[in-house]
């Protein structure tokens, strides 16, 4: 039986059976909820309700709080760069960690740190990222714009108060994401040690921020950098986090500017070094749409208007939309202006190259880059060097200088003549006679609207004047030259003459584009040819080809010419401007032969230049009167298109030139007719050969296929669908009244037809009926779809109903312009988020641009429409908890609103019960109190900070108090207590008149009825004024006064707000002291400053109080009174007695010398008698007192021996009573 107990212990595990197969199954599924609750539902059931309840109030509580409102996503598919703003204080490693990030992401280094930074850090994401230092005014205002802030903290040293201020800062103006980042830790050398740290920084961490806020930590530096790993670790948090949308930076447009341009002109600098400067900035627009022509506030600068805004082509521009996991190095983009890197700087009219001295090869350099370096070299002006320049033009020949050539120019002459047909001033030129005699035939200019324009036409005019001035210089100087040819023998040509040659070149290229294509390809030539002369004036060795000039010419026209087509497209041409066209267009092959014929061959430009008799330059002769003449003869040629269409061509009536006169003084002006003189021009009905269309194309024939009859048009107007719609109008119909069936035509005609296809109908018809079903049951399904989407999803909620309201509309607002192109969608809605943006703005400071710093950053926040006005504000205001002193009122503060930073004074008040905002001295010490200020209007609901100084940095917390904007008018009204104090003159029973309140009889009328009281509390009220004294009144009280009373009446005053608006301006300041910016002091810092103290007032020190004595009259008690008194109060015995009659009084003793000898004895004997007596007292005192501590010891004696007695007796008691007790239990026993 042992052996079979033993083998039950010894547990067999099955490998067969269904049991092991029950267990297999078990082993591989698990057991799950759903098995427990068929096995054994009762202990799924509900155990308590109550805790049921609780358990799911938790849990919805828990989702309720992860829930935010949700706002319409607005930003745009290609959102701004990120700004991360990098704070701590100073010695941090600020720019180490910002160049560690950027290596990471762009795999560059950089080395200074100014301005803004941005990268390109994935495929749909990037960063730009700026140095906070530690100036108050910059962390203010980059706390305003920030999406992502690193903030370090030295772990060596603890938490800095610049930590502390930054987020304080935060909190008031919308709080971006914030994470730590703890660095110098590898100081510490335990292990232990820096444990303990960590967790104490990251829970004071936690306080500030909110529980759980990240915290990373950089343990060391390799090579003066940071680990790769924990770099990378936390550029991939970047990466991914996401951001809540701010409230004032999603309401309001604002750019971080990363590139600033100084547009003014240089020669007014130069005349006048303070005047206001035009300025264009550059940056990734951010918030909400910008629209032009508005007006923005740069912090530290001021509010000013916007003169234009551009969009640009973006400089770090997201990665094409590509399936890869990571970018490529070309995609991994820089782009920091105030840094210096990014060769490549786009502007609104031209492409920047930064090409640096180390990277140019001097052997192979062009023109444009030595014109380029030659210019940035220059210190003198372009006039100053033609002044002082001197030509040879010939070998031997004397030089020409300014004077020479002064002597036979003369310029144009300007005219004011108003144009009737574009209704303006315009400036026309008047040559010489000489000139107009050359000029004659010509054609006139575009006359476009453009100031621009006619300052080319000057410039071309000034040209040819150049021309003639150098004809006749060249025949001075051939003459010149036949003398010296005589005795000089030829010799060849000097160096000096080739560089000649080189500038003559230039001068006949410049001519060379008057027969060019367009009039852009001339106004380009002409501005190519004032560049070229340039050129060869700074410095140009003149060794480049005259065909790559005309390459890098066309790649400009060809940008210019997409401009100047726009705005051709809106002018109206006149005959004569196309005339001009015409003369271009057919002398256009003869230019470039010329073009070729003067680039190619430099000896024989030299040839003609020596020998000029030869007649090289006579093909200029008369070229403006050939090419008229060729434009008139093509003109008769070309078949006139009114002749062949009409037969004749109608003549303009003489009368209707005529302007018709009214009563003889007014004349009727008809601008119709002028139009239609310009539309019967002679090129009216003409069009250029280059505009017309290839008819044999498809395209073509399908664009104008719509104009016929035939074509397909719109439901309403096309003529198949009108005829059907009349066959069904007037088909068949019956007569109402007479019950008569009328047939249509159509009808009758194919009653036959109808016959033969009956069978074939039945056929369609039932194909239709069944057609018809299944859409039917189709659009069922589909309905019961959408039914059961809506009602039957259990766990949508109003939130989420909400989130996808918004989303709905955030997809609508994205699918509204996303077919437009940028230049029609800017009109519409401004300049969109994300957009890389030029803004000019014009008057500005001249020390903005003296001064400027790019360490500091420059902010453009956009205003909205009331934003610009300064009005009053009410505001609720808490001075700040860790600020060390109260805020007195009229003390000029400091605030941070909005965009702005401004010095006002504040007028601090409470309210009270009764709805009076009453005048405070000082801030409450733990509670808010309302401020009223005049500052610019802000929206309600804006938060704020003040601070007492921007100046340098404090030993303590430099926030001075918080708060937020209630409202935007005077409706408040501020009073403060006013005492009015007088004095009784006069006193009656209850009716005083008082004095030394008022000055005359009408302050007395205006406070009729007011209550007053004295300072021993009866109260009053005012009755009437008197004639005399000037101010006194009668007033009745409810006792009687004194004549020592003081009488005052508690009246409001109003106050009025100091009206003090004072920007902070702390860009203007020059570098180095940005941070010194110095407002309106206090009255205790004005005083401090120049050292002088206070004088007390002499009714505030404290006095000694001196006051008479007070004398009271008797009581008088009336005798009925005295007789139902008591006896005992009777004021009889109170009464003193009477003085003691003569008779009874004592007479006085006179001793004589024997007696007063006797009293003295006696008097000395019973002095005696009585020391002795008292020194025997004290020696019966002594004795008696030992006698007592005697008798109290033995009577101590006696009361022990008297308990040991007690005790003995006791003891002896006891024994005997316990003898007695066991004696008669023996008896007992024996019984």
């Amino acid at each position: 039986m042992d052996g079979k107990v033993k083998e039950q212990k010894r547990h067999q595990q099955k490998h067969s059976g269904p049991k092991a197969e029950r267990k297999k199954l078990k082993k591989q599924e698990g057991s799950t909820e759903e098995d427990g609750r068929k096995r054994n539902p009762k202990a799924f059931s509900v155990q308590s309700a109550v805790r049921m309840a609780k358990t799911f109030h938790r849990s919805q509580d828990i989702k309720t709080k992860k829930h935010h409102i949700p706002h319409v996503d607005r930003t745009p598919l290609e959102p701004p760069p990120i700004v991360i703003v990098v704070v701590g204080p100073p010695k941090v490693g600020k720019s180490t960690l910002i160049r560690c990030l950027i290596k990471n992401f762009t795999r560059q280094k950089l080395g200074d740190i100014c301005g803004p930074v941005t990268i390109v850090s994935g495929k749909k994401r990037r960063l730009t990222f700026m140095e906070c230092n530690n100036d108050i005014n910059t962390m203010i205002d980059l706390a305003k714009v920030a999406d992502l802030v690193l903030m370090l903290i030295d772990a060596s040293f603890g938490f800095e108060m610049e930590t502390f201020e930054f987020l304080n800062i935060c909190q008031v103006h919308g709080f971006p994401r914030i994470m730590g980042v703890l660095t110098h830790l590898d100081s510490f050398k335990n292990n232990k040690t820096l444990r303990k740290t960590k967790k104490n920084l990251k829970h004071r961490f936690w306080t500030e921020v909110y529980q759980g806020a990240k915290l990373f930590y950089l343990s060391g530096m390799v090579y003066g950098e940071y680990q790769i790993q924990e770099v990378k670790n936390l550029g991939r948090f970047i990466s991914v986090m996401k951001f809540r949308p701010l409230v004032w930076q999603t309401s309001h447009p604002y750019v971080l500017v990363d590139r600033m341009e100084d547009l003014t002109d240089p020669e007014r600098v130069r005349t006048d070094p303070k005047c206001d400067r035009t300025v264009s900035l550059y940056g990734y627009l951010r918030g909400t749409h910008l629209k032009n022509k508005g007006q923005v506030h740069i912090p530290g600068v001021g509010d000013f208007q916007v003169a234009d805004v551009n969009f640009l082509p973006d400089p770090c521009a997201l990665p094409e939309a590509q399936k890869k996991r990571a970018l490529n190095e070309k995609e991994r983009l820089l782009y920091a202006p105030m840094a210096g890197v990014g060769g490549v700087v786009y502007d609104k009219d031209a492409v920047y190259i930064d090409l640096p001295a180390s990277h140019v090869n001097q052997q192979q350099v062009r023109p444009t880059t030595e014109l380029v370096q030659s210019l940035i070299d220059t210190h003198a002006t372009l006039d100053a060097k033609m002044a002082a320049s001197k030509v040879s033009l010939f070998s031997g020949s004397a030089t020409l200088d300014s004077t020479d050539v002064g002597e036979h120019k003369e310029g144009p002459r300007e005219e004011c003549v108003w144009d009737p047909n574009t209704q303006r001033k315009r400036r026309k030129v008047v040559f010489t006679e000489k000139e107009e005699e050359d000029v004659s035939g010509s054609s006139d200019d575009d006359e476009d609207g453009d100031v621009d324009s006619e300052d080319g036409d000057q410039e071309e005019q000034e040209e040819d004047e150049d021309e003639d001035n150098l004809s006749t210089f060249l025949k001075d100087a051939r003459a010149e030259s036949d003398e010296t040819e005589k005795t000089v023998t030829d010799a060849p040509p000097a160096k000096k003459q080739k560089v000649e040659g080189g500038k003559k070149r230039g001068e006949e290229s410049a001519e060379v584009p008057a027969f060019a294509d367009s009039e852009d390809d001339l106004e380009m030539s002409e501005e190519e040819s004032e560049e070229e002369g340039e050129n060869v004036r700074a410095g140009d060795s003149g060794h480049c080809s005259e065909e790559d000039e005309e390459e890098s010419g066309d790649d400009d026209d060809g940008e210019e010419e997409e401009d100047d087509k726009e705005e051709s497209e809106d002018e109206s041409m006149e005959e004569d401007d196309a005339a001009g066209a015409t003369m271009k267009k057919q002398t256009a092959s003869e230019s470039e032969e010329e073009e070729e014929d003067c680039c190619s061959r430099h000896s024989a430009l030299e040839f003609i230049l020596l020998f000029p008799s030869t007649g090289g330059l006579r093909w200029k002769e008369g070229l403006q009167q050939k090419a008229s003449e060729a434009f008139l003869r093509q003109q008769k040629a070309a078949p006139n298109l009114r002749k062949l269409v009409y037969g004749s061509v109608v003549e303009a009536d003489d009368s209707d030139d005529e302007e018709q006169e009214l009563g003889g003084l007014f004349r009727v002006s008809r601008p119709q007719n002028s139009k239609k003189s310009q539309a019967n021009g002679v090129d009216s009905s003409r069009f250029d050969p280059d505009a017309s269309h290839n008819w044999d194309l498809e395209e073509m024939l399908n664009s104008i296929r719509d104009c016929f009859v035939t074509g397909k048009w719109e439901e309403d107007q096309d003529a198949a669908t009108l005829l059907k719609e009349d066959e069904e109008l007037y088909g068949d119909f019956e007569d109402l009244e007479t019950g008569k069936v009328h047939k249509g035509q159509t009808g009758d005609e194919n009653d036959e037809d109808d016959a033969d296809d009956d069978d074939n109908e039945s056929l369609v018809k039932v194909d239709d009926d069944e057609v018809q079903k299944k859409k039917r049951l189709e659009k069922k399904q589909r309905l019961k779809e959408r039914f059961n989407a809506e009602y039957d999803d259990e766990d949508a909620t109003y939130f989420d109903d909400l989130k996808e309201e918004m989303q709905k509309q955030a997809e609508l607002n994205r699918a509204e312009f996303a077919d437009v192109d940028d230049e029609t969608r800017v009109q519409y809605e401004g300049f969109r988020p994300g957009m890389y943006v030029r803004l000019e703005i014009s008057s500005l400071p001249c020390e903005f641009v003296t001064n400027f710093d790019p360490h500091y950053p420059i902010i453009l926040g956009g205003l909205g429409a009331s934003e610009g006005n300064v009005g009053y504000l009410q505001m609720r205001l808490k001075k700040h908890r860790w600020y060390h002193r109260i805020l007195k009122t009229r003390d000029p503060l400091i605030l941070s609103l909005g965009w702005r930073r401004f010095q006002t004074i504040p007028l601090y008040h409470i309210e009270d019960h009764n709805g009076r905002h009453r005048l405070l001295k000082y801030t409450p010490q733990h509670m808010h109190c309302g401020a009223s200020i005049w500052g610019p209007v802000t929206p309600q609901g804006t938060g704020f900070l003040a601070v007492q100084s921007v100046a340098g940095t404090k030993a303590n917390f430099r926030i001075a108090a918080t708060g937020v904007i209630l409202d935007l008018d005077k409706s408040v009204t501020i009073v403060k207590k006013l005492k009015l104090i007088g004095y009784p003159y006069k006193i009656f029973k209850n009716t005083s008149f008082i004095k030394g309140m008022f000055n005359t009889v009408l302050e007395v009328a205006k406070f009729e009825g007011a209550s007053v009281r004295t300072v021993s509390g009866v109260r009053g009220q005012i009755k009437k004024a008197l004639s005399t004294p000037p101010g006194a009144y009668r007033a009745t009280f409810e006792d009687r006064l004194l004549m020592s009373d003081v009488v005052f009446l508690r009246s409001w005053y109003p106050v009025s707000v100091p009206q003090l608006y004072n920007p902070v301006t702390s860009l203007l300041l020059p570098a180095g002291q940005k941070d010194s910016w110095a407002g309106m002091r206090t009255l205790g810092q004005l005083k401090h400053d120049l050292g002088i103290r206070n004088k007390p007032n002499t009714d505030s020190l404290y006095k000694p109080v001196v006051r008479a004595p007070r004398h009271f009259n008797r009581l008088h008690i009336p005798k009925e009174l005295q007789k139902a008194l008591p006896f005992k109060s009777k004021p009889k015995q109170q009464q003193p007695k009477g003085k003691t009659p003569r008779d009874l009084q004592r007479p006085s003793v006179i001793r004589e010398p024997h007696e007063k000898k006797v009293a003295a004895l006696l008097l000395a004997l019973s002095t005696v008698h009585n020391h002795k007596r008292k020194k025997a007292h004290t020696a019966q005192h002594a004795k008696h007192k030992e006698f007592l501590q005697q008798k109290e010891k033995l009577e101590e004696a006696k009361l022990k021996r008297q308990k040991e007695a007690r005790k003995k007796l006791y003891r002896i008691q006891g024994q005997v009573d316990q003898k007695k007790s066991r004696s008669s239990l023996k008896g007992a026993e024996e019984e």
